[in-house]
């Protein structure tokens, strides 16, 4: 039940009051620049700032790259995606003339169309504007099945913590007296129009040593929270908590989740108000829809009389399941090469979606009688990332479909399961010219002899020279993939003026499933620097590029990866781009949410553990002797899942070691950087202007 939310906050979240500190603690003599909004830490971040900008964005070719990257950000012409509630189909959108968004609604029919008629439901530039606060959207949960009601989640300056608001969509403004929750992580869900599920800050003792909820409460229309009656209550070594409560009808079922760390947790059913607890591997994500009871394994299942390898999806009788039987189907099975990537309910079939080889794959699987049926969805081209959900699933058959690779832009159809194929609804124009690319993958050969998958953009007739600028890519943690996708802003900013763009399938991704995942855990996580190496010791040794025209850029986890890929291997880039990055791995654990990120990383304060941690720790690895290639580092200050701290006391040390970086702060923005697209424009072109001066 957390595998998408945890997914979401890989490297998790909370917003804290500010951290004070101060002297030097455990040695460290920038300390000091962890209190996010202190004065003294500010003014060095306005200094820095002022640096990078004045060596970055003083020509008319950074102002060109900027309003070319807005353009294309605030286009009319992108694919306004949708979500069905109802009779409506509701879309969030921003654009120059809405720089923090409308939420907005139309009719199936009326989507159809070239030019939809919008109606708007809330104007998210309007409401700041009233309450004087900086509103970033952060989502809705509609109240199912009448979607008159729906809990909106605002963010202050795009912070992951939110405000929690009740809105009546049918008047259009905010419910009186409604649900109100204050700022927080919260995880929150109707029960009815008079309840809710709520898992939030209710002062002390309710948090996790993470930072997230401890416990769960119902709480009842009319009445204070802190009155709410108690559902759950964790530990405080737990990562979170959450209950929610699935609505299909005929199928009405209240479910409690518990995640001990972020990769195990336990599941409970709740009936007549006592909890059943769902007896499966601590490590495998179970789910349910309608009699049905999911699960993906992490580990091997000894259940049964049977096994089941790590990666497969089974599915079996939820209520049979109860009562103690244990027969299962498996729905995907996995091999070396091939992993599940996702899979979905529509009223009657099943969308399962594989990646085989880091390449998509769609099926419908559907029961008749005791089997299962299926079939392949085909049509998308090659190099291509296809994904599926349903429109309305206690309803319908129906589903949206998207497809879009490295050069092909987005398609976005419509289809019903079993009635052919699907029409084609939205397409993204090309936002830059490919004409003359191609796309291909490879293999590199990592340390320990591991084959490592790599994507390759780049011109058709591309010289060996050893002198082609080109931009490594890679992430490696948190069982996240890296697969194909339009991505404009790099293509205008990079592939059009003959840059080179190579994407790194490493380990510690989720590319071949959890075992590729867990190769690059704790103890191991040097092998997913291997394998990144190893793909640049490829665009090397075949001659595609030479060191000091390869550059590399990564952020969040791959921030982490930038930062060992500077103190591992400074001879192999020319340039490095560092972005919200994860980089003193002595006190990850004691910022904002960093305990909960524990199983990915380890204990540092475990002296055996401290031990390789220590050696994936790039603050602790800077060298004054060194000789690194030129960095840009990056951050937000209202990032509250990745503390500022990290990008802030690496560049403070760097330079005090007389290394030359740059840095800058977006002083809103959260984890992804830039809380508008005025920012996230301004955020990109910074990024490849450096690469350019630096690489070319």
């Amino acid at each position: 039940m957390f595998k998408f939310w945890l997914r979401f906050c890989a490297l998790g979240a909370l917003m804290v009051p500010t951290l004070v500190v101060s002297g030097d603690e455990a040695g460290d003599p920038f300390v000091w620049l962890e209190e996010v909004t202190g004065e003294k830490p500010l003014s060095w971040v306005k200094e820095r700032n002022a640096e990078s900008q004045a060596e970055l964005t003083g020509t008319p070719e950074f102002q060109e790259l900027n309003d070319r990257l807005l353009k294309i950000l605030d286009s009319d012409a992108r694919i306004p995606f949708v979500s069905k509630a109802g009779d409506y189909y509701y879309n969030f959108w921003r654009d120059a003339k809405n720089k923090r968004g409308l939420w907005r609604r139309t009719t199936l029919a009326e989507y159809r169309k070239a030019k939809p008629a919008w109606e708007t439901v809330l104007d998210l530039d309007e409401l700041a504007k009233e309450e004087n606060e900086n509103w970033v959207w952060k989502g809705n949960s509609f109240l199912k099945p009448s979607y008159d009601r729906c809990l909106l989640s605002l963010s202050r300056g795009g912070a992951d913590a939110t405000v929690t608001r009740e809105f009546d969509v049918s008047t259009k403004s905010f419910v009186k007296d409604g649900f109100y929750l204050k700022e927080a992580k919260t995880r929150i869900g109707w029960r009815d129009i008079d309840s809710l599920f709520v898992a939030s800050d209710f002062g002390p003792g309710s948090l996790t040593q993470s930072g997230y909820p401890r416990i769960v409460r119902e709480w009842r229309r009319g009445t204070p929270v802190a009155d709410a009656q108690q559902v759950f209550e964790g530990q405080p070594e737990d990562v979170a908590v959450q209950a929610h409560r699935s609505k299909t009808p005929g199928f009405e079922r209240d479910w409690v989740s518990r995640a001990v760390t972020f990769w195990t947790n336990e599941l409970f059913l709740r009936r007549d108000g006592k909890l059943i607890k769902i007896d499966k591997p601590d490590d495998a994500e179970a789910s349910s829809y309608r009699d049905l009871l999911f699960f993906e394994l992490r580990t091997e299942w000894k259940v049964g009389g049977k096994t089941y390898p790590a990666g497969a999806l089974l599915a079996t009788d939820l209520d049979a399941f109860v009562k103690g039987e244990r027969r299962f189907d498996m729905l995907f099975e996995p091999t070396d090469r091939k992993s599940l990537a996702g899979f979905s309910a529509t009223r009657h079939h099943l969308l399962v979606n594989e990646l085989d080889n880091v390449r998509n794959r769609l099926y419908v699987l559907t029961r008749d009688g005791k089997e299962w049926r299926r079939e392949e969805v085909k049509g998308a081209p090659e190099f291509s990332t296809v994904s599926a959900s349903p429109v309305d699933p206690d309803d319908s058959d129906d589903y949206f479909m998207t497809v879009a690779g490295y050069l092909t832009p987005t398609s976005l159809l419509y289809g019903t399961l079993g009635k052919g194929p699907p029409e084609k609804l939205k397409e993204s124009p090309a936002f830059f010219n490919a004409e003359g690319l191609t796309v291909s993958q490879h293999e590199a050969t990592s340390k320990d002899g591991t084959k490592i998958p790599y994507f390759q953009v780049s011109r058709s007739k591309l010289e060996m020279n050893d002198k082609n600028p080109t931009l490594l890519y890679g992430y490696g943690g948190f069982e996240i993939p890296m697969v194909p996708g339009y991505q404009a802003t790099t293509g205008a900013a990079w592939l059009e003026s003959g840059g080179v763009y190579v994407v790194a399938n490493i380990r510690g991704g989720g590319e071949f499933g959890p075992r590729w995942h867990q190769a690059a855990l704790k103890e191991n996580r040097h092998k997913a620097y291997d394998d990144f190496i190893a793909v640049g010791e490829d665009l090397v040794r075949c001659k595609l590029t030479s060191p000091k025209h390869l550059g590399t850029m990564g952020g969040s986890n791959g921030g982490l990866l930038m930062g060992n890929m500077l103190t591992r291997r400074p001879d192999l880039f020319g340039a490095i781009v560092c972005q919200v990055p994860l980089l003193d791995m002595q006190r990850y654990h004691k910022l904002l949410a960093g305990a909960s990120w524990v199983a990915e990383y380890g204990n540092p304060d475990t002296p055996r553990e401290w031990e390789f941690i220590r050696t994936f720790s790039p603050y602790h690895n800077v060298k004054r002797e060194a000789k690194y290639p030129r960095t840009l580092f990056t951050t937000s200050t209202r990032d509250d899942r990745v503390h500022p701290g990290h990008a802030r006391k690496m560049v403070a040390r760097m330079k005090d070691h007389g290394h030359n970086v740059l840095y800058y702060e977006n002083i809103e923005g959260g984890h992804g950087g830039a809380a508008d697209n005025k920012q996230a424009a301004f955020m990109s072109a910074l990024a490849y202007t450096f690469l350019k001066k630096q690489l070319q």
